[in-house]
Order: C-alpha cells, then sequence, then structure tokens
C-alpha cells in the first residue's frame, strides 16, 4: 500500500480488516499474526536500505491492538482488582511481543470476554512501529548509530518516540487516547519494547528469561548464595527448577556446569532460576543508590510480575539492635528523591498483608523462632531510604530528628524506592533486610566485620526472601494482586 507524502510516499504492510474474538487463545494468535508481520516488513525494508537498495518509500508498519466496547453499567464481581472495566465505553492498548506475553494476554483478554460477555476487537493501532523495535528480536540485524548511514535513518524509518510511551497511565492522571478511548492496560507497547531494550542492557539478560518473582538485593554475596541455592536446586529432581541462567543469557540444567561470568559484567548483573510458566526466582543486584532501584523497577514493571521483594544490608538505628537481625518494613520513609516527580512524598506506601505475613512466616521456617522469640532477632518497623551514602558525615542533628520523628528502625538508600515503584505499577512489595552496621552508635561497616558478618548472614537472609517467594507463588493470583494497589480509574489489565 502507498500514500502519498510531502517527502517519500509511505509504504505499509497490507490492510487488514478488524476482527472480533470471543476465545482469548484466538485473539492472541491474531495479535502474533499481526505482529510478525509488521516486524517481517520492517526487517525485509531495513535489510534492503542496508544493502543499498534504492529507498522507493518511507516504510511504516503499526503495532496491533486490543480493542473493547463496552455499553453496560452492569456492575462486575465487586471482590475483583482486575480483569473488567467499571465504566461503559471504549478501551484500546497497543501490544508488542505477544510471544512473550501470550499467557498474560489470553488470561487478559479471558477474564474481559467473562467479566463483561462481549467480545474484544483485534486490528492494527495507528502507532508506528519503530524499526529499532522490530529488529530488536533478530539478532542477525543492527541498528548502526546516526552518522554511520549514508542518510537519516528517521527519513525512512520510524523511530522511538518518547511521547507515545504514556507513563501517565500508571502514574493515574486520567490519561485518554487521542480518539477519545480509555487505556485497556498500564503499558503501551512502545513502553514495553523501550523496557525490553534497557533491560537487556543493564542485565544483560533476555525478558523471557525474568520469572514472576523478583528479589532485588545490593551486595554481590547474594549472587553467590543465590548461584549455590540454585545449583542445589537442580541437583533436586522435586524442586521444580528447571534451570539457572546468567548474564550473557548462558543457560545451565546441569548444577555442576560452568556459568561463566561475561567478559564485562552488566551494571545489574542478573539471575534467574527457572520454573514452567516462569513461576521461578529472579535475583537482581541493583547496586547502590536509589537511581538503580528506580531505573530496575522501571523497565522490570512491564514484564508483570507477581511480586518484588527487597533482601539487602541497612544501617540499624535503634541501640537495641544487633548486627545481623532482620528489618520487616511495615511503612517507609521517602528522601531518596528520585519519584518525586511521578509519585508525591505525601502519597503513603502501605504494608501489604499477603507480602509481611509470607515474610515472617520464612523468618520464622529459616530461623526456627517464632511468636516472642522472634523479637530477638527482628523487629518490625518504618525503613528510611535516602540518596546520600555518607549522610552520617554531614551535620546529624536535621537527619536524626526525622529519622526519631518518623519511628524510623532501620536506613538504606533502595527499599522505599522499590516499594513506591511497585506501588505506582500495582506490582506487589516487601522488604526485609539486614543489619550490617550501626553508624549512630559507633558500629561502622569495617572490613574485618563485614567478613564476619556476610559468612553467617547472607545465606540465611537469602534463603528468607526465597522462601517468601515459594509461599506466594502457592497464593491464587487474585489475593496477591488485591485492590489495595488499584486506583480510582484502572485499567482492566492487571
Amino acid at each position: 500500500m502507498t500514500v502519498s507524502d510531502q517527502n517519500l510516499p509511505i509504504e505499509t504492510p497490507t490492510p487488514v480488516e478488524l476482527q472480533s474474538f470471543m476465545d482469548p487463545t484466538a485473539a492472541v494468535a491474531r495479535l502474533r499474526q499481526l505482529f510478525d508481520e509488521a516486524t517481517d516488513f520492517l526487517r525485509a525494508r531495513f535489510q534492503e536500505t542496508l544493502a543499498g537498495q534504492p529507498r522507493r518509500a518511507r516504510y511504516r508498519a503499526y503495532y496491533p491492538e486490543i480493542r473493547l466496547v463496552t455499553t453496560s453499567f452492569a456492575k462486575v464481581d465487586s471482590r475483583l482488582s482486575f480483569g473488567h472495566v467499571s465504566d461503559p465505553g471504549t478501551y484500546t492498548t497497543t501490544v508488542t511481543r505477544p510471544d512473550l506475553f501470550e499467557n498474560y494476554l489470553e488470561q487478559q483478554i479471558g477474564l474481559l470476554i467473562e467479566n463483561h460477555g462481549v467480545p474484544v476487537t483485534i486490528g492494527l493501532s495507528h502507532t508506528p512501529m519503530p524499526v529499532h523495535f522490530a529488529v530488536a528480536g533478530d539478532d542477525t540485524i543492527t541498528v548502526p548509530q546516526d552518522g554511520v548511514l549514508d542518510f537519516p535513518l528517521r527519513d525512512v524509518f520510524d523511530v522511538p518516540d518518547l511521547s507515545t510511551t504514556n507513563d501517565d497511565i500508571v502514574n493515574g492522571y486520567g490519561f485518554k487516547y487521542t480518539d477519545g478511548s480509555a487505556p485497556l492496560a498500564p503499558f503501551t507497547a512502545q513502553r514495553v519494547d523501550y523496557s525490553l531494550a534497557r533491560l537487556s542492557h543493564y542485565t544483560a539478560t533476555r525478558a523471557e528469561h525474568f520469572q514472576n518473582h523478583v528479589l532485588f538485593t545490593n551486595y554481590q554475596f547474594y549472587v553467590e548464595e543465590f548461584e549455590l541455592y540454585a545449583r542445589n536446586a537442580l541437583r533436586d529432581p522435586n524442586s521444580g527448577y528447571t534451570s539457572l541462567v546468567g548474564p550473557g543469557n548462558i543457560e545451565i540444567t546441569d548444577p555442576d556446569a560452568p556459568l561463566p561470568a561475561p567478559a564485562k559484567l552488566p551494571q545489574m548483573p542478573t539471575y534467574h532460576l527457572k520454573r514452567d510458566d516462569n513461576a521461578g526466582i529472579t535475583l537482581v543486584n541493583i547496586g547502590v543508590g536509589p537511581s538503580n532501584a528506580k531505573t530496575a523497577t522501571d523497565h522490570i514493571a512491564v514484564l508483570r510480575p507477581h511480586a518484588w521483594l527487597m533482601v539487602g544490608h541497612c544501617a540499624g538505628l535503634r541501640n537495641s539492635q544487633s548486627l545481623g537481625d532482620f528489618v520487616l518494613a511495615h511503612a517507609y520513609l521517602r528522601e531518596d528523591h528520585v519519584l518525586d516527580d511521578d509519585l508525591p512524598v505525601w502519597v503513603p506506601i502501605p504494608a501489604l498483608a499477603e507480602i509481611q505475613i509470607a515474610l515472617e512466616d520464612a523468618v520464622e521456617q529459616v530461623t526456627e523462632l517464632e511468636g516472642y522469640d522472634l523479637k530477638r532477632i527482628m523487629r518490625t518497623g518504618t525503613v528510611a531510604t535516602i540518596d546520600n551514602r555518607n549522610w552520617e558525615l554531614r551535620d546529624q542533628s536535621g537527619p536524626v530528628q526525622r529519622l526519631s520523628q518518623s519511628r524510623a528502625i532501620a536506613l538504606d538508600m533502595e527499599s522505599a524506592t522499590i516499594a513506591a515503584n511497585g506501588y505506582r505499577f500495582r506490582v506487589p512489595y516487601g522488604t526485609l533486610l539486614c543489619v550490617s552496621d550501626k553508624p549512630l552508635h559507633g558500629e561502622l561497616k569495617l572490613p574485618g566485620m563485614a567478613s564476619d558478618f556476610y559468612k553467617t548472614q547472607v545465606t540465611r537472609h537469602l534463603l528468607i526472601g526465597i522462601r517468601a517467594m515459594e509461599k506466594l507463588r502457592e497464593m491464587p493470583l487474585e489475593r496477591i494482586h488485591s485492590r489495595k494497589l488499584r486506583s480510582f480509574e484502572e485499567t482492566a489489565f492487571l
């Protein structure tokens, strides 16, 4: 198809008719067909262009789209937190990588059909697909940097357009598309594609390896222990775990096989202990700082994980705490500032009962302490997150007063960021930290102390995080993704 344009005509794949579906499997199959046709078209035209063939047109393909139209005010089961829309109207979302999101899409579309009794319509959207994202799934094709080609890339192909990422949807601003339709899903196709590319860059693993239960840590020691745990799990035929993936997309099923690290480690080394249906556990070493914590969660959120937890180290703020004690966060003091523009600090970040119970049960199971005895090694309270690693070197009167007023019991640089972005993206979140120093009480993190501490505590702490995730895995999805994280104008898709 060719349409006149000021410079070059626009060539697109053959137009398609809209199709309605009452079968979610058939709907997703149609999405895959449209997506493959679009990416195949762009890849072929791109390779022709790179090979020096004359550019006869501007080449464009569009993301596929899901559309739901309902005219009924009939109320849906009020216990449901997702899978339905609250008011009559037209709802749409663009879709990318239906191969990667196949199970998710079938589930979400199936709930819409079941709850509203109307079909979904599958067709092409009006959002162009950037060539960078179209070729991302083909390792034989790379997009050269600007200046390498003998023509401006954007003159011939569409390139990423940040104006269509639309984080206004997840930020709860009452977003509407230009055609007046409301969003059906929390993320647009371009937003998802952008994050998939960023994930590959920061973690050096492909998106398909990520599991539905994500642990974040801020120390390499946890990565080493995670690999040991994973190898032992692979030795156990009853564990349910099938493989371990490390940076560079190296995947092993043999527990004794080498897992070499790439010559250049990524910014956030990531490991995946896989199970069928992505029900395993992913561990991300985000390093130190709220910026990394925000970056990781910004992009992992598009995969719609069922839970993420922070299991890292913190400064204990109470003299009654000992090195190695655990801190279960039930509130957060946000002084990290990286999310202030997206989620104002006056927004409360509540503790989620399902996560808290799973974490406390896991601590009891691993430590073999319960009830009042558990208080000897674990405190529940406010965790403060700051953006200044050396805060204790400044005049302490201001920070200490705020910490005392907030009743904080621990301080770190990542936990509140991870929790706040979980709240923002409707991903269940939680925090279990381990006290590694007490700077207000003269117990600093010194090399010798750290060595002994890490040897005795890291294994137990990581195991607690894994046990908590395994408990959450056993819960029904609608119980974990509860109504607590849903806003007034919520998308139907989880």
